[in-house]
C-alpha cells in the first residue's frame, strides 16, 4: 500500500522539509516533471480559454441587454410621444394630466421603472409646464451631466428617436450598486416644450448569469486539469515503469550482478530496447568472464612461474656464490664475469619475491599478520640498515620524530619493506643531498614522510609513480638494485591496512612520500599527522599531491616485457664488456 505522506519521495509531515525534498525529487523523478511541466501548461491554456470566454460571454451579455434595453426605451418613448401628440389641452392641470398618462404608458411599455423627466433648460419659461418628474429608485447621480448634454443637444424628431445611453453603478434599497444602463431621449410636450426623459435599467441579472458562466468554466477547468493530471500520471507510469527498470537493471549489471536482465514482453520498442540491451548483457558477461578466466590463469602463471623457478634459482645462487668467493683467484674479465653475475642473480631472486607478493594481492590471498608495534622504533632500525648505503651515495638520512612512539596494530614485515622502499627511492633520486625521515602521531593515525631534495618529477610522471615497473627515466641506470615492483607493492601493503600512501614532487624540488596508518586494524583516517609540501617547504605553490589510492595500476604482463627488455640489454651489456676485458 502507497505511503500519502512520502510521495513523490517527500515526507509532507515535516513542512521544513519540503523544498529541498521537492527540489531533490524535481531532480530525480523524470514522472514529476512531466506530470508537473504538462499542468502547468495545460492549466495554463485552460486560463487564457478561460478568461477569453469569460470576457467574450461578458460582452455578449452586456451587448445583448444593451439591445433589448435601446428597443425597450424607443418603443416606450414613441409610445408616450404618440400620447402626447394626440392630446390637445391648454389648461395647466390638463398638460400634468397629459404627462402622468404619457410616463403611464411608459411604465407599460417598458419593463423598467425607473423613469425620470427633466424640462430641458433653455426653454421660456412656461406656467403651464409640469414639474420634474423622477422615480424613487432612480438617483440623480444616476443620470451625469456628459449624458444630459449629449440629450440636450440631440433635437427632437418626429420620424425617428435619438437615444443615448450610459452604463452607471445603480444603487440597491440594501446599499450595495448593480450595473446598470440609462437610456436618455427628449419628449415634446404640448404647450409645455421639451422634457428630458431617463430610463434606467438594472444589469444585476446578467451579472449573475456571468458569475454562474465563470464559476462553472473556473470549475469545469479544474476537473480537466485534474482529469489531464490524471491520464498524464499513468501514460507516463506505462512509459517511465520500463525505464526504471532499465535503469535498476543497469545498476545491478555495473554492481557486478552479470545475470539479471531486463524482462521481455510484446514487441514495441521497450521490448526491442530490452533485447538489445539484454544483448548487450550477455556480450559483456562472456567478455567478462572471460577476461576473469584469463587474469586468474595469469595471476595462476606467474605464481607458478615464480614457484617452479624458486628452486633452479636456489641452486644457481648457490653455485653462483661459490664463484663469487673465488673471484679473487680468477683474471680480471673472469671476476668481472663473477661479480655481475652474482648481482643479477640477487636481483632475479628479489624480482621473484616481489612478483610472488603481486601475485598473492592480486588473487586477494594477501593476509596481514598485525601486531603492536611502535612505527618509530621500526623506522629507526631502518634508517640505520640504510644509513651505510645513503651516505656511500651523499645523502644523510636525518629523522625527526615529534610522536609515533606508542604501538599500534600493523604488520611490522610488510611497514618495514614499504619504509625500505620509500628510502631507497631517496637515495637513488636524491642527488646526494640530505632526505629527511618524520614520524609523528595524532589521536587517531600515525605517520611517516621520506623527504627528498632531488630532482623530482613532473605532475604527468607523478601519476604513474605506482605503477608497476614504470621508470620516470628509462635510460636511468639503477644504482642500488630494485625490481620496479617497489612502489607498487608498498601501495598495496598501505592499501591492505586501510591506509593512504601519497606523493607530492615537484621538478627541481624534490620529492616527499608520507605513509598514513590507522591507529586501530580497520579503523577511518580523517587527517593526516604529518603535511605534506608545500606547507612544510613554503616555495612550491601548484606541485601536485598524488594519492596513490586513487591510481591505477599498469599491466603486469607489459611491466614484465619492459623490464626483460632492460634485462636482456644489461646482460649484453656486460657481456661486451667481459668480452672487451678478455681481448
Amino acid at each position: 500500500m502507497t505511503d500519502l505522506s512520502r510521495l513523490f519521495g517527500v515526507d509532507w509531515r515535516n513542512w521544513r522539509s519540503w523544498p529541498s525534498a521537492v527540489a531533490g525529487s524535481w531532480r530525480r523523478s523524470l514522472q514529476l516533471r512531466t506530470v508537473a511541466i504538462t499542468l502547468l501548461l495545460t492549466g495554463l491554456a485552460i486560463l487564457l480559454t478561460g478568461i477569453y470566454m469569460s470576457f467574450s460571454i461578458g460582452n455578449d451579455l452586456y451587448k445583448s441587454r444593451l439591445d433589448q434595453a435601446l428597443r425597450d426605451s424607443a418603443r416606450a418613448t414613441s409610445s408616450a410621444q404618440s400620447t402626447l401628440d394626440a392630446a390637445d389641452v391648454s389648461d395647466g392641470a390638463a398638460v400634468r394630466h397629459l404627462l402622468d398618462n404619457a410616463l403611464a404608458s411608459i411604465g407599460t411599455a417598458t419593463s423598467s421603472r425607473l423613469v425620470a423627466a427633466y424640462r430641458a433648460p433653455g426653454q421660456d419659461a412656461a406656467a403651464l409646464a409640469p414639474q420634474d418628474f423622477r422615480s424613487p429608485g432612480l438617483s440623480e447621480q444616476d443620470i451625469t451631466a456628459e449624458l444630459r448634454t449629449a440629450v440636450q443637444k440631440s433635437g427632437t424628431q418626429k420620424d425617428s428617436v435619438n437615444q443615448y445611453y450610459q452604463s452607471v453603478a445603480l444603487n440597491a434599497e440594501d446599499g450595495s450598486s448593480d450595473p446598470g444602463i440609462v437610456v436618455g431621449s427628449e419628449l415634446s410636450l404640448p404647450t409645455a416644450g421639451r422634457y428630458e426623459l431617463y430610463i434606467g435599467y438594472d444589469l444585476s441579472d446578467a451579472e449573475s448569469t456571468l458569475a454562474f458562466v465563470q464559476r462553472t468554466l473556473l470549475l469545469a477547468g479544474l476537473a480537466l486539469i485534474l482529469l489531464i493530471g490524471a491520464v498524464t500520471w499513468v501514460i507516463v507510469r506505462f512509459v517511465v515503469q520500463p525505464i526504471r527498470v532499465a535503469a535498476e537493471t543497469s545498476k545491478r549489471l555495473a554492481a557486478g550482478d552479470l545475470a539479471v536482465r531486463i524482462p521481455q514482453h510484446g514487441e514495441d520498442v521497450f521490448a526491442s530496447l530490452a533485447a538489445s540491451f539484454n544483448g548487450m548483457a550477455d556480450s559483456l558477461q562472456k567478455q567478462i568472464t572471460q577476461l576473469a578466466t584469463l587474469s586468474q590463469l595469469q595471476q595462476r602463471f606467474v605464481s607458478d612461474v615464480s614457484h617452479e623457478l624458486r628452486t633452479p634459482l636456489t641452486t644457481i645462487r648457490l653455485a653462483g656464490d661459490v664463484i663469487y668467493d673465488q673471484r679473487e683467484n680468477f683474471p680480471p674479465a673472469t671476476a668481472r664475469t663473477a661479480e655481475l653475475l652474482h648481482t643479477q642473480v640477487e636481483r632475479f631472486d628479489l624480482l621473484l619475491s616481489d612478483l610472488l607478493e603481486i601475485s598473492r594481492y592480486d588473487a586477494g590471498s594477501a593476509m596481514l599478520d598485525a601486531e603492536p608495534t611502535s612505527l618509530v622504533r621500526l623506522v629507526e632500525e631502518c634508517v640505520e640498515d640504510m644509513q651505510p648505503l645513503a651516505e656511500q651515495n651523499g645523502s644523510p638520512i636525518r629523522m625527526d620524530a615529534p610522536g609515533g612512539y606508542g604501538e599500534v596494530a600493523l604488520d611490522p614485515r610488510r611497514i618495514r619493506r614499504i619504509v625500505r622502499n620509500l628510502l631507497g627511492n631517496a637515495i637513488e633520486h636524491g642527488e646526494g643531498r640530505p632526505i629527511v625521515v618524520s614520524v609523528d602521531s595524532n589521536e587517531g593515525a600515525v605517520a611517516l614522510s621520506v623527504r627528498d631534495y632531488g630532482a623530482g618529477m613532473s605532475a604527468e610522471a607523478a601519476t604513474h609513480v605506482f605503477d608497476r615497473f614504470w621508470r620516470a627515466d628509462p635510460s636511468r641506470k639503477r644504482t642500488i638494485g630494485g625490481t620496479g615492483l617497489g612502489l607498487a607493492i608498498s601501495l598495496e601493503d598501505a592499501t591492505a591496512h586501510n591506509g593512504w600512501l601519497q606523493l607530492w614532487s615537484a621538478p627541481g624540488e624534490g620529492s616527499c612520500f608520507r605513509l598514513t596508518l590507522p591507529r586501530e586494524t580497520g579503523g577511518a583516517i580523517l587527517s593526516s599527522p604529518l603535511p605534506l609540501p608545500p606547507e612544510d617547504a613554503g616555495t612550491i605553490e601548484t606541485a601536485p599531491v598524488v594519492d596513490g589510492r586513487s591510481l591505477g595500476t599498469a599491466a603486469v604482463e607489459t611491466a614484465e616485457q619492459e623490464t626483460a627488455a632492460h634485462e636482456t640489454a644489461a646482460h649484453e651489456t656486460a657481456v661486451r664488456e667481459t668480452e672487451e676485458r678478455e681481448s
